[in-house]
Protein backbone atom coordinates (compact mmCIF):
# COMPACT_ATOMS: atom_id res chain seq x y z
CA UNK A 1 0.00 0.00 0.00
CA UNK A 2 2.61 2.50 1.20
CA UNK A 3 4.19 1.74 -2.29
CA UNK A 4 1.01 2.41 -4.18
CA UNK A 5 0.92 5.79 -2.29
CA UNK A 6 4.50 6.69 -3.39
CA UNK A 7 3.64 6.12 -6.88
CA UNK A 8 0.48 8.06 -6.92
CA UNK A 9 2.86 11.06 -5.34
CA UNK A 10 5.28 10.57 -8.06
CA UNK A 11 2.71 10.87 -10.84
CA UNK A 12 1.35 13.53 -9.37
CA UNK A 13 4.63 15.37 -8.64
CA UNK A 14 5.12 14.49 -12.56
CA UNK A 15 2.24 16.46 -13.85
CA UNK A 16 2.13 19.09 -12.23
CA UNK A 17 5.96 19.27 -12.92
CA UNK A 18 4.40 19.07 -16.58
CA UNK A 19 2.34 22.08 -16.19
CA UNK A 20 4.73 23.93 -14.60
CA UNK A 21 7.09 24.19 -16.73
CA UNK A 22 4.96 25.68 -19.75
CA UNK A 23 3.65 27.97 -17.15
CA UNK A 24 6.71 29.08 -15.57
CA UNK A 25 8.58 29.39 -19.22
CA UNK A 26 5.66 31.91 -20.50
CA UNK A 27 6.67 33.98 -16.84
CA UNK A 28 10.14 33.52 -17.27
CA UNK A 29 11.26 37.33 -17.61
CA UNK A 30 9.44 38.28 -14.55
CA UNK A 31 11.22 38.23 -11.12
CA UNK A 32 10.82 35.69 -8.77
CA UNK A 33 8.59 37.21 -6.71
CA UNK A 34 5.76 38.76 -9.36
CA UNK A 35 4.49 35.62 -10.07
CA UNK A 36 1.72 33.86 -8.88
CA UNK A 37 2.89 30.41 -9.73
CA UNK A 38 5.68 28.59 -11.35
CA UNK A 39 7.68 25.63 -12.01
CA UNK A 40 8.25 24.49 -8.42
CA UNK A 41 4.58 25.57 -7.48
CA UNK A 42 2.66 23.92 -10.04
CA UNK A 43 4.66 20.47 -8.72
CA UNK A 44 4.27 20.89 -5.23
CA UNK A 45 0.12 22.23 -6.03
CA UNK A 46 -0.65 18.77 -7.93
CA UNK A 47 1.55 16.44 -5.23
CA UNK A 48 -0.83 18.47 -2.47
CA UNK A 49 -3.87 17.58 -4.67
CA UNK A 50 -2.31 13.77 -4.49
CA UNK A 51 -1.79 13.63 -0.55
CA UNK A 52 -5.07 15.35 -0.19
CA UNK A 53 -7.01 12.53 -2.49
CA UNK A 54 -5.04 9.86 -0.41
CA UNK A 55 -5.83 11.01 3.37
CA UNK A 56 -9.77 12.57 2.29
CA UNK A 57 -9.77 8.49 0.87
CA UNK A 58 -8.71 7.28 4.68
CA UNK A 59 -11.03 9.65 6.63
CA UNK A 60 -13.95 11.90 4.66
CA UNK A 61 -13.87 12.57 0.85
CA UNK A 62 -16.31 15.98 1.76
CA UNK A 63 -12.72 17.26 2.97
CA UNK A 64 -11.70 17.50 -0.46
CA UNK A 65 -14.28 20.55 -0.67
CA UNK A 66 -12.90 22.18 2.26
CA UNK A 67 -8.93 21.60 0.83
CA UNK A 68 -10.15 23.11 -2.59
CA UNK A 69 -11.72 26.37 -1.23
CA UNK A 70 -8.40 27.01 1.06
CA UNK A 71 -6.15 26.82 -2.22
CA UNK A 72 -8.82 28.91 -4.57
CA UNK A 73 -8.45 31.46 -1.47
CA UNK A 74 -4.65 31.60 -1.26
CA UNK A 75 -4.43 31.76 -5.06
CA UNK A 76 -7.28 34.92 -5.44
CA UNK A 77 -5.47 36.73 -2.49
CA UNK A 78 -2.16 35.56 -4.35
CA UNK A 79 -3.50 37.25 -7.78
CA UNK A 80 -4.99 40.43 -5.93
CA UNK A 81 -1.55 41.13 -4.63
CA UNK A 82 -0.03 40.61 -7.98
CA UNK A 83 -2.36 43.21 -10.01
CA UNK A 84 -1.73 45.73 -7.82
CA UNK A 85 2.27 45.29 -9.55
CA UNK A 86 1.69 44.16 -13.07
CA UNK A 87 -2.04 45.03 -13.94
CA UNK A 88 -2.44 41.83 -15.73
CA UNK A 89 -5.86 40.77 -15.59
CA UNK A 90 -6.17 37.31 -16.65
CA UNK A 91 -6.95 34.51 -14.56
CA UNK A 92 -5.40 31.91 -16.67
CA UNK A 93 -2.91 30.72 -14.28
CA UNK A 94 -5.58 30.61 -11.24
CA UNK A 95 -7.65 28.52 -13.58
CA UNK A 96 -4.35 26.36 -14.28
CA UNK A 97 -3.44 25.82 -11.16
CA UNK A 98 -6.78 24.90 -9.81
CA UNK A 99 -6.93 22.41 -12.49
CA UNK A 100 -3.80 21.19 -11.72
CA UNK A 101 -4.99 20.22 -8.26
CA UNK A 102 -7.72 18.45 -9.34
CA UNK A 103 -5.50 15.99 -11.75
CA UNK A 104 -3.25 15.61 -8.72
CA UNK A 105 -6.59 14.11 -6.60
CA UNK A 106 -7.40 12.31 -9.96
CA UNK A 107 -4.31 10.18 -9.64
CA UNK A 108 -5.17 9.52 -5.63
CA UNK A 109 -8.33 7.92 -7.03
CA UNK A 110 -6.65 5.88 -9.50
CA UNK A 111 -7.51 8.25 -12.76
CA UNK A 112 -3.48 8.33 -13.42
CA UNK A 113 -4.13 7.48 -17.49
CA UNK A 114 -7.04 10.43 -17.49
CA UNK A 115 -4.82 12.99 -15.29
CA UNK A 116 -1.89 12.23 -17.86
CA UNK A 117 -3.74 12.35 -21.20
CA UNK A 118 -5.06 16.13 -19.69
CA UNK A 119 -1.93 17.36 -18.29
CA UNK A 120 -1.01 16.93 -21.71
CA UNK A 121 -3.64 18.24 -23.47
CA UNK A 122 -3.81 21.19 -20.95
CA UNK A 123 -0.19 22.09 -21.22
CA UNK A 124 -0.37 22.24 -25.18
CA UNK A 125 -4.09 23.66 -25.19
CA UNK A 126 -1.28 26.67 -23.06
CA UNK A 127 1.97 26.48 -25.47
CA UNK A 128 -0.21 26.50 -28.39
CA UNK A 129 -1.49 30.46 -26.81
CA UNK A 130 0.17 32.24 -29.95
CA UNK A 131 -0.65 29.83 -32.78
CA UNK A 132 -4.71 29.70 -31.37
CA UNK A 133 -4.75 33.23 -30.93
CA UNK A 134 -3.60 34.34 -34.51
CA UNK A 135 -6.37 31.31 -35.79
CA UNK A 136 -8.95 33.27 -33.86
CA UNK A 137 -7.57 36.54 -35.43
CA UNK A 138 -7.81 35.10 -38.95
CA UNK A 139 -11.39 33.86 -38.21
CA UNK A 140 -13.84 35.76 -40.25
CA UNK A 141 -17.54 36.47 -38.79
CA UNK A 142 -19.14 33.89 -41.28
CA UNK A 143 -16.98 31.38 -40.51
CA UNK A 144 -17.70 31.37 -36.69
CA UNK A 145 -21.05 31.10 -37.63
CA UNK A 146 -20.40 28.12 -39.51
CA UNK A 147 -18.56 26.60 -36.62
CA UNK A 148 -21.29 27.35 -34.55
CA UNK A 149 -24.17 25.72 -36.97
CA UNK A 150 -21.85 22.33 -36.93
CA UNK A 151 -21.82 22.20 -33.57
CA UNK A 152 -25.64 22.63 -33.36
CA UNK A 153 -25.87 20.00 -35.71
CA UNK A 154 -23.79 17.50 -34.27
CA UNK A 155 -23.63 17.70 -30.52
CA UNK A 156 -27.92 19.29 -30.41
CA UNK A 157 -30.02 17.97 -33.24
CA UNK A 158 -28.14 14.74 -33.82
CA UNK A 159 -28.36 13.18 -30.14
CA UNK A 160 -32.08 13.54 -29.99
CA UNK A 161 -33.11 12.43 -33.23
CA UNK A 162 -35.34 9.02 -33.11
CA UNK A 163 -33.00 6.24 -34.36
CA UNK A 164 -35.64 3.91 -35.98
CA UNK A 165 -37.12 3.90 -39.38
CA UNK A 166 -40.14 5.31 -40.82
CA UNK A 167 -42.18 5.35 -43.40
CA UNK A 168 -42.18 2.81 -46.79
CA UNK A 169 -39.63 -0.16 -46.15
CA UNK A 170 -38.71 1.74 -43.05
CA UNK A 171 -36.22 3.53 -45.86
CA UNK A 172 -36.70 7.23 -43.70
CA UNK A 173 -34.11 7.06 -40.53
CA UNK A 174 -33.91 10.51 -39.40
CA UNK A 175 -30.84 9.59 -36.83
CA UNK A 176 -29.21 7.91 -39.50
CA UNK A 177 -29.56 10.47 -42.43
CA UNK A 178 -28.61 13.07 -40.35
CA UNK A 179 -25.79 11.58 -38.98
CA UNK A 180 -24.45 11.16 -43.06
CA UNK A 181 -25.40 15.07 -43.17
CA UNK A 182 -23.09 15.60 -40.42
CA UNK A 183 -19.98 13.36 -41.37
CA UNK A 184 -19.87 15.12 -45.14
CA UNK A 185 -20.25 18.33 -43.73
CA UNK A 186 -17.45 17.40 -41.48
CA UNK A 187 -15.33 16.62 -43.79
CA UNK A 188 -16.07 19.91 -46.44
CA UNK A 189 -15.69 22.23 -42.79
CA UNK A 190 -11.81 20.68 -42.38
CA UNK A 191 -11.21 21.05 -45.89
CA UNK A 192 -12.25 24.60 -46.09
CA UNK A 193 -10.28 25.47 -43.47
CA UNK A 194 -7.34 23.18 -44.51
CA UNK A 195 -7.28 25.30 -47.91
CA UNK A 196 -7.65 28.85 -46.14
CA UNK A 197 -4.86 28.36 -44.27
CA UNK A 198 -2.99 26.77 -46.95
CA UNK A 199 -3.77 28.81 -49.70
CA UNK A 200 -2.17 29.08 -53.00
CA UNK A 201 1.06 29.45 -51.63
CA UNK A 202 2.51 26.19 -52.03
CA UNK A 203 1.29 25.75 -55.61
CA UNK A 204 -2.10 24.38 -57.73
CA UNK A 205 -1.43 20.61 -56.87
CA UNK A 206 -1.81 21.29 -52.68
CA UNK A 207 -4.67 24.16 -54.06
CA UNK A 208 -6.63 21.31 -55.83
CA UNK A 209 -6.05 18.53 -53.26
CA UNK A 210 -6.91 20.38 -50.37
CA UNK A 211 -10.35 21.51 -52.33
CA UNK A 212 -11.17 18.33 -53.74
CA UNK A 213 -12.10 17.97 -49.99
CA UNK A 214 -14.74 20.53 -50.23
CA UNK A 215 -15.72 20.46 -53.80
CA UNK A 216 -13.39 18.39 -56.75
CA UNK A 217 -16.73 20.04 -58.76
CA UNK A 218 -15.92 23.43 -57.46
CA UNK A 219 -12.08 22.81 -57.86
CA UNK A 220 -12.96 21.97 -61.97
CA UNK A 221 -15.02 24.76 -62.52
CA UNK A 222 -13.16 27.53 -61.30
CA UNK A 223 -9.84 26.19 -62.48
CA UNK A 224 -11.73 25.71 -65.97
CA UNK A 225 -12.08 29.72 -65.97
CA UNK A 226 -8.78 30.28 -65.25
CA UNK A 227 -7.38 28.66 -68.62
CA UNK A 228 -9.16 31.46 -70.25
CA UNK A 229 -7.07 33.54 -68.34
CA UNK A 230 -3.67 32.12 -68.67
CA UNK A 231 -3.00 30.94 -72.02
CA UNK A 232 0.07 27.35 -71.83
CA UNK A 233 -1.02 26.75 -68.42
CA UNK A 234 -3.05 23.79 -69.41
CA UNK A 235 -0.62 21.35 -67.92
CA UNK A 236 -0.69 22.84 -64.56
CA UNK A 237 -4.89 23.14 -64.39
CA UNK A 238 -5.02 19.74 -65.70
CA UNK A 239 -2.96 18.56 -62.80
CA UNK A 240 -4.62 20.82 -60.13
CA UNK A 241 -7.79 19.17 -61.37
CA UNK A 242 -6.66 15.99 -61.77
CA UNK A 243 -5.34 16.19 -57.88
CA UNK A 244 -9.34 17.13 -57.26
CA UNK A 245 -10.54 14.12 -58.94
CA UNK A 246 -8.27 12.05 -57.21
CA UNK A 247 -8.86 13.32 -53.36
CA UNK A 248 -12.70 12.32 -54.33
CA UNK A 249 -11.86 8.73 -54.90
CA UNK A 250 -10.41 9.14 -51.38
CA UNK A 251 -13.50 10.55 -50.16
CA UNK A 252 -15.55 7.96 -51.75
CA UNK A 253 -13.23 5.20 -50.02
CA UNK A 254 -13.39 6.93 -46.51
CA UNK A 255 -17.17 7.38 -46.51
CA UNK A 256 -17.30 3.44 -47.34
CA UNK A 257 -14.90 2.79 -44.72
CA UNK A 258 -16.56 4.65 -41.69
CA UNK A 259 -20.13 3.63 -42.89
CA UNK A 260 -19.70 -0.44 -44.27
CA UNK A 261 -16.35 -2.03 -44.23
CA UNK A 262 -17.08 -4.80 -46.80
CA UNK A 263 -18.07 -2.22 -49.66
CA UNK A 264 -15.33 -0.35 -48.68
CA UNK A 265 -12.75 -3.87 -49.60
CA UNK A 266 -15.09 -4.08 -52.61
CA UNK A 267 -13.78 -0.51 -54.16
CA UNK A 268 -10.56 -0.44 -52.43
CA UNK A 269 -9.00 -2.19 -55.76
CA UNK A 270 -10.65 -0.11 -58.17
CA UNK A 271 -10.32 3.07 -56.78
CA UNK A 272 -6.68 2.69 -55.73
CA UNK A 273 -5.90 1.80 -59.40
CA UNK A 274 -8.17 5.02 -60.44
CA UNK A 275 -6.27 7.33 -57.88
CA UNK A 276 -2.75 5.90 -58.64
CA UNK A 277 -3.06 5.91 -62.27
CA UNK A 278 -5.12 9.75 -62.49
CA UNK A 279 -2.64 10.98 -59.90
CA UNK A 280 0.86 9.54 -62.20
CA UNK A 281 -0.43 11.56 -64.74
CA UNK A 282 -1.21 14.94 -63.06
CA UNK A 283 2.33 14.34 -61.65
CA UNK A 284 3.79 14.34 -64.77
CA UNK A 285 1.65 17.18 -66.31
CA UNK A 286 3.02 19.49 -63.06
CA UNK A 287 6.19 18.16 -63.88
CA UNK A 288 5.98 19.76 -67.51
CA UNK A 289 4.16 22.73 -66.60
CA UNK A 290 5.55 26.13 -66.45
CA UNK A 291 5.61 27.98 -63.32
CA UNK A 292 1.93 29.32 -62.81
CA UNK A 293 1.13 31.92 -60.09
CA UNK A 294 -2.21 33.60 -59.66
CA UNK A 295 -3.75 35.77 -56.24
CA UNK A 296 -7.29 33.93 -57.03
CA UNK A 297 -8.64 31.60 -54.23
CA UNK A 298 -10.33 28.75 -55.30
CA UNK A 299 -14.02 29.70 -54.87
CA UNK A 300 -14.86 27.97 -51.37
CA UNK A 301 -17.32 30.72 -49.84
CA UNK A 302 -18.11 28.77 -46.63
CA UNK A 303 -17.18 26.37 -44.66
CA UNK A 304 -20.81 25.25 -43.58
CA UNK A 305 -23.88 26.83 -44.79
CA UNK A 306 -27.27 25.29 -42.65
CA UNK A 307 -29.65 25.04 -45.81
CA UNK A 308 -27.14 23.26 -48.04
CA UNK A 309 -27.10 20.79 -45.67
CA UNK A 310 -30.91 20.74 -45.23
CA UNK A 311 -30.94 20.23 -48.96
CA UNK A 312 -28.49 17.33 -49.19
CA UNK A 313 -30.43 15.56 -46.10
CA UNK A 314 -33.62 15.51 -48.38
CA UNK A 315 -31.68 14.84 -51.29
CA UNK A 316 -30.04 12.00 -49.73
CA UNK A 317 -33.09 10.46 -47.58
CA UNK A 318 -35.40 10.88 -51.78
CA UNK A 319 -31.68 8.54 -53.02
CA UNK A 320 -32.72 6.28 -50.32
CA UNK A 321 -36.09 5.93 -51.27
CA UNK A 322 -35.54 5.51 -54.66
CA UNK A 323 -33.15 2.93 -53.93
CA UNK A 324 -35.67 0.80 -52.05
CA UNK A 325 -38.13 1.23 -54.53
CA UNK A 326 -35.74 0.58 -57.83
CA UNK A 327 -34.20 -2.11 -56.20
CA UNK A 328 -37.81 -3.83 -55.48
CA UNK A 329 -38.90 -3.22 -58.91
CA UNK A 330 -36.27 -3.28 -61.03
CA UNK A 331 -33.51 -5.06 -59.24
CA UNK A 332 -30.01 -4.82 -60.02
CA UNK A 333 -30.40 -2.30 -63.07
CA UNK A 334 -32.61 0.10 -61.50
CA UNK A 335 -30.26 0.92 -58.80
CA UNK A 336 -27.04 0.94 -61.41
CA UNK A 337 -29.44 3.95 -62.90
CA UNK A 338 -30.24 5.72 -60.16
CA UNK A 339 -26.61 5.55 -59.22
CA UNK A 340 -25.62 6.94 -63.26
CA UNK A 341 -28.48 9.54 -62.68
CA UNK A 342 -27.27 10.34 -58.46
CA UNK A 343 -23.62 11.01 -59.86
CA UNK A 344 -24.18 13.75 -62.35
CA UNK A 345 -25.28 15.92 -59.31
CA UNK A 346 -23.17 14.18 -56.39
CA UNK A 347 -21.21 11.32 -55.39
CA UNK A 348 -21.59 11.39 -51.65
CA UNK A 349 -25.51 10.33 -51.12
CA UNK A 350 -25.18 7.33 -53.47
CA UNK A 351 -22.17 6.70 -51.71
CA UNK A 352 -23.87 7.01 -48.42
CA UNK A 353 -27.23 5.24 -49.58
CA UNK A 354 -25.83 2.13 -51.49
CA UNK A 355 -23.33 1.58 -47.90
CA UNK A 356 -26.30 1.57 -46.10
CA UNK A 357 -28.38 -0.63 -48.10
CA UNK A 358 -25.58 -3.37 -48.51
CA UNK A 359 -26.40 -3.72 -44.47
CA UNK A 360 -29.86 -4.60 -44.87
CA UNK A 361 -30.79 -6.33 -48.23
CA UNK A 362 -28.21 -5.20 -50.75
CA UNK A 363 -25.68 -7.35 -52.07
CA UNK A 364 -21.95 -5.61 -51.35
CA UNK A 365 -20.96 -6.37 -54.97
CA UNK A 366 -23.72 -4.76 -56.65
CA UNK A 367 -23.80 -1.36 -53.75
CA UNK A 368 -19.65 -1.39 -54.93
CA UNK A 369 -20.80 -1.22 -58.42
CA UNK A 370 -23.30 1.64 -58.19
CA UNK A 371 -20.83 3.29 -56.09
CA UNK A 372 -18.37 2.87 -59.13
CA UNK A 373 -20.64 4.05 -61.44
CA UNK A 374 -21.74 7.18 -59.85
CA UNK A 375 -17.82 7.90 -59.24
CA UNK A 376 -17.43 7.18 -62.65
CA UNK A 377 -20.08 9.26 -64.53
CA UNK A 378 -19.29 12.36 -62.16
CA UNK A 379 -15.50 11.90 -63.86
CA UNK A 380 -17.06 12.32 -67.14
CA UNK A 381 -19.23 15.77 -65.68
CA UNK A 382 -16.13 17.09 -64.76
CA UNK A 383 -14.53 16.15 -67.79
CA UNK A 384 -17.04 17.62 -69.81
CA UNK A 385 -16.52 21.02 -67.72
CA UNK A 386 -12.84 21.27 -68.35
CA UNK A 387 -13.48 20.77 -72.05
CA UNK A 388 -16.25 23.38 -72.45
CA UNK A 389 -15.08 25.43 -70.13
CA UNK A 390 -11.61 25.62 -70.09
CA UNK A 391 -11.11 24.65 -74.15
CA UNK A 392 -10.11 21.77 -76.34
CA UNK A 393 -6.26 21.33 -74.68
CA UNK A 394 -7.44 21.49 -70.77
CA UNK A 395 -10.47 19.37 -72.02
CA UNK A 396 -8.33 16.54 -73.86
CA UNK A 397 -5.83 16.09 -70.65
CA UNK A 398 -8.26 15.90 -68.27
CA UNK A 399 -10.47 13.86 -70.53
CA UNK A 400 -8.21 11.48 -71.53
CA UNK A 401 -6.74 10.93 -68.05
CA UNK A 402 -9.78 10.41 -66.50
CA UNK A 403 -11.01 8.41 -68.92
CA UNK A 404 -8.19 6.09 -68.94
CA UNK A 405 -8.05 5.79 -65.06
CA UNK A 406 -11.33 4.92 -65.08
CA UNK A 407 -11.43 1.93 -67.68
CA UNK A 408 -8.77 0.71 -65.77
CA UNK A 409 -10.67 0.76 -62.49
CA UNK A 410 -14.14 -1.19 -64.35
CA UNK A 411 -11.54 -3.72 -65.30
CA UNK A 412 -10.47 -5.18 -62.05
CA UNK A 413 -13.55 -4.75 -59.88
Amino acid sequence: MELENFKILGISLAIGLLIGLERGWHTRDRDEGMRVAGLRTYGLISLLGGLWGILTQQINPLLMGFAFLGLTSVLLLAYSKSLKKLEDFSITSIVTSLITFTLGILTAFDHIALASASAVIITSLLGFKPLLHGWMNRLEQHELHATLKLLLISLVILPILPDQGYGPWAAFNPYYIWWMVVLIAGISYLGYFAIKIVGNQYGPMLTGALGGLVSSTAVTLDLSKLAKQYPNMENVLAASILTACVMQFARTLLLTSIMNPAVFRALLPALLVMSILTYLLAFLLWRNAREFRTTEETALKNPFQLGMALKFGVFLALIMLLSKVLKVYFGDAGTYFLAAFSGLADVDPITLSMSQMSKESLEVNVAAWAILIAVSVNSGMKSLFSWFIGGRALGFRVCGTLAGAIAAGLMII
